[in-house]
Formats: structure tokens, sequence, C-alpha cells
């Protein structure tokens, strides 16, 4: 199946030959659907913190001494941020002029009649003037074109094109603040050790990398002295050998006209070798989009504090088990019972049917697999119809049924029972996530034993106007993170504020008062 020529590009790119062959095996075989039994609710895998337990948890974690670090994927382009903004481009000169509301621009024209909320406003307006338009005239006269063309093209703002990070998301008094900041400044508040050191780790691309290290050098100076921290950030990229091979339809290995395979992004879940290479014992997960300005920033912070109490509080039991029964005798019954059980009403790990409990040495064997992995505690909002996964239990491939993050791609909605379940969960999952990647002994796990290769996804694509097949490794909440210990826990509604469109930063949750 591959030449010499393949073998050559797979030793360029670090790809594995065996991975390869298993990539195609799975574009052939089909992932399978996870099988969720009922969704995850409070009282019934979700954790519903009092005010005085929140409170408690926060002062659990300012004890906390330890190693800790912010993860932020920054590496997505804000190009569906502007996707009405380019439709508009693109269809304009064909409606021509009028009102864009009797034209079917409505995301257009709500943008453009309030475009002087938007925190860029006085930049896009110093490029228009740099370029002979007077932002004003062309406002009153409603001819959009030049200020979406100033916005977006890449010898204008170029925000069409810059990552999400590095677009400016709010606007105070005597500055404006982008995505990165807004992270940092957040980071700052929850992220900060005893020595006032804050880590924070970004995976970036490697095209708009100078660009971030650049707004770090720009800020860093100021920022430490304002927040009373020392600034550690670290960027890495998406490792070229985490690319999954394309094929094409009839599942044989898609060739650029040159000849080479074709290799795409294998998604988020490739970052799992990113934050495994990170050494630290507690780690925040946050998308570079989900923040707010700084009068929302207490609710945020305080929940953050109190699901990273909450973490320690887990593994502190779960250490503390995993010594006495590794020092116990291997048939202390009792004690494997208990211990049985707080994996079963606290873990939310229900055994597989087959565990003999007679079997002491089994169930030792069974009950220290089960509490010596990953542990996180992820945040969940109510649902409020955003797209996504949430929280269910589900079948694990060992037997085991847990709490797991699921997507409907993963799931069969073909089947009337799945689709009641998935369509009956309460809650959503708005990536809020704190990690515990250490064992008892202090020694870092190995994240990538504790995925489940068989969660990925395959999708339809095109290039060069032939249809292909791709393929996305097990996403890094959801299957990445199938086999660690999982924790569900309501935040609120108020720190789930993403900007998915740029209309976004209209809402009131992201305007500065």
């Amino acid at each position: 199946m591959f030449n010499e020529l393949d073998l050559t590009q797979f030793e360029l790119q670090g790809i594995n030959v065996k991975d390869v062959n298993e990539q195609i095996e799975n574009f052939k075989q089909g992932f399978p659907f996870m099988q969720i039994t009922e969704p995850a609710t409070v009282g019934n895998g979700i954790i519903k913190l009092e005010c005085d337990e929140i409170d408690d948890l926060i002062d659990l974690y300012k004890e906390f001494d330890g190693t800790r670090v912010k993860f932020v994927p920054a590496s997505g382009a804000a190009t569906r941020m502007f996707k009405h903004l380019f439709e508009f481009m693109q269809d304009f000169p064909v409606k021509g002029e009028g009102s864009l509301k009797d034209k079917g621009f409505n995301s257009a024209y709500n943008f453009f009649t309030n475009i002087q909320k938007f925190p860029f406003y006085s930049k896009l307006y110093d490029e228009l003037w740099s370029t002979g338009y007077k932002m004003d005239e062309l406002l009153e006269r409603k001819y959009y074109p030049p200020v979406a063309e100033a916005l977006l093209a890449k010898d204008g703002l170029n925000y069409g094109e810059l990552p999400k990070g590095l677009i400016l998301f709010h606007k105070y008094d005597n500055h404006a603040r982008t995505a990165l900041e807004e992270q940092l400044v957040e980071g700052a508040q929850h992220c900060k050790d005893s020595d006032k050191n804050i880590f924070i780790y970004l995976t970036v691309s490697s095209e708009h990398r100078t660009a971030f290290e650049k707004l770090v050098e720009k800020i860093k100076e100021e920022f430490e002295e304002k927040y009373e921290v020392k600034l550690n950030i670290y960027f890495s990229e998406q490792k070229i050998s985490t690319n999954t091979i394309a094929v094409e339809m009839d599942n044989t290995p898609f060739r650029n006209s040159d000849g080479t395979l074709l290799f795409r992004p294998g998604g988020h879940g490739a970052l799992l070798e990113n934050l495994n290479e990170i050494d630290a014992e507690l780690i925040f997960i946050k998308n570079i989009d989900n923040v707010v300005p700084d009068r929302l920033k207490p609710h945020t912070v305080r929940y953050k504090k109190a699901i990273a109490g909450l973490l320690l509080s887990y593994t502190g039991i779960i250490f503390d088990y995993i010594d006495k029964i590794s020092n116990s005798d291997d048939c202390d019954k009792e004690m494997l019972l208990e211990v049985l059980d707080f994996t079963k009403s606290e873990l939310c790990i229900l055994p597989p049917k087959d565990l003999n409990l007679k079997d002491c040495k089994a169930l030792k064997s069974y009950i220290l697999r089960i509490l010596n992995r990953p542990i996180r505690v992820c945040g969940m909002v109510k649902n409020q119809g955003e797209p996504g996964g949430g929280p269910f239990w589900a079948v694990n491939s060992d037997g085991t049924t847990s709490l797991q993050i699921v997507e409907s791609s993963q799931i069969d909605l073909k089947n009337p029972l799945t689709k009641s379940i998935f369509q009956t969960s309460t809650h959503f999952n708005p990536v809020d996530l704190v990690c515990f990647v250490k064992d008892y002994q202090g020694d870092k796990f190995d994240l990538l034993k504790f995925r489940d290769p068989k969660t990925g996804f395959i999708s339809i694509k095109s290039k060069d106007g032939r249809d292909l097949k791709a393929q996305e490794l097990p996403g890094l909440w959801n299957g990445a993170m199938s086999n660690w210990n999982t924790i569900f826990v309501e935040v609120p509604l108020i720190t789930f504020n993403p900007v998915k469109t740029v209309n976004d930063l209209l809402r009131e949750e992201h305007q500065v008062f």
C-alpha cells in the first residue's frame, strides 16, 4: 500500500506506520457508537455546591502549595467569528445596495449598526482613515464594504485570519484587551502560586506564534507590576505527528496531485500530546474565547478556586485509599468493599457485571486500577440549547459504566431510545476543567495511556474538488480523557460566555460598564 516515498514522508513527519494502518482500519470498520444509559443530572452524577461548601473548598485550594498551570488551546482562527461578514462581502455586489435587513443580511446589519460598541472600533477607524476613507461618512451613506474589507483583509486589520486570542474582546476606559490578555488577567486571580508565579501554556499555530510572543512581550512588564505576579508563558504547537491520514471514499489513501499522501490535523484531541508534556500537578483547562470583562471575573474566579478545591479533596481521599490498600492484606474484605462503594457512589463508576466480589485478589486489582489514574473535575452549566457535548452515564469498553462528556457525533441518534436520552440532558459542557495528573507517589501519569482510541470521528471533506474521508482523534475532553476519574459540578451560567460570532461581543456580558 505504501511505497518508499511514503515511508520517507512518514519519517519526516514523525508518523508511525502502525498508527497509519490503524487509522485506515478505522475508516474501513468505522468507530462504534458510544452507549449512553442516562443523562447525568444534579444528584445523579452532577454535584451542586452550596455556598458554605464553596467557601470551604476555596480555603482548601488556598492551602495547596503544589504546581499549577493554566492550559489554553489558542490556535483556532477567528474566521468563523466573521462568517456573516464574509458572506456579506461575497453577496453584496450581487444583491446591491439597500436595506441590509431586507436583503437577508440581518447579522451584518446588527454588526454595522452597532459598530461603535466593538472594542476594535478605534483601530478600525484609524485603518480606514489611513486608506482614505472616513468611517462616519461610510456609516452615514450605509456603504459598508470598505469597512468589512478594512476589518477582515490581510492588508487591513486581518481579523479574518487572526486567531481568536489576538482579537480585541473588551474595551475599557483607556485601553482594550484581547482574549489572550483576559485569560492572563483571569489566571493571575486564580492560578498564582505561593511565589506569585503564574504559568500559562498556550497551544498556537506556527504562523501566529510570533504575533503571540510580541503581544506577551509588549504587556508583560506592565501586567506583572499591576497584578503583582511573575508571568511565565510557554508556547507549543500541535504536533505534525498527530495528523491523521485522509482516504478516498473507497478507503484507499488519498494522494495529492504530486503523489504525496494527504494528512490532516487530528482535531483538538491531538492536543493531548501537548498536555502530556506539562510537568505539573494541577492543570486548569479553558477555551480561549470563554472570557468576560473585569466586572464579571469574580464569579468565574470563585468557581475556578472551588472546583480546584473539590479536585484536591477527592485526590486526597483517593491517595489515602491507595496507600491503605497497597499496605493491607490481600483479602481485607471489609476495606475493599468500603473503597468499592466509594468508587461507585462518589466517583460514579459502576463495575463490570462479571466482577467477582468474592475474589479478593481480582477485586483489589480492579479497585487499584480504577483509583490510580488521572482525575478531573468538570464544570457543567444548565443546557441553554448550545451545540456540543454534555454529561452522561456511558458504558465503557472495559465493561464499567461511568461519567463521560459525550458529543452527538459519538452516539446513534437514529436509535429512538438513545436520541431520547441525549435530548433529555439538562446540562452542557462549557470546557471548564481542572485536572490532577500525578499519581499518589508524585509521578506524572502518561496521559496517552488513558484515552479510548475507539472514540474518534470520521467526516466527509473535499480537496481540489475531490471528496475524501477525514479522521479526528478522540476529543481532548471526550475520548482522550475517557479513562480518567471524572467529577461533574454545576457552575453558574454566568461563568460561560464564549464568543462564537463577533456579534456575541455585543451581549451584555461582554460590555464594560
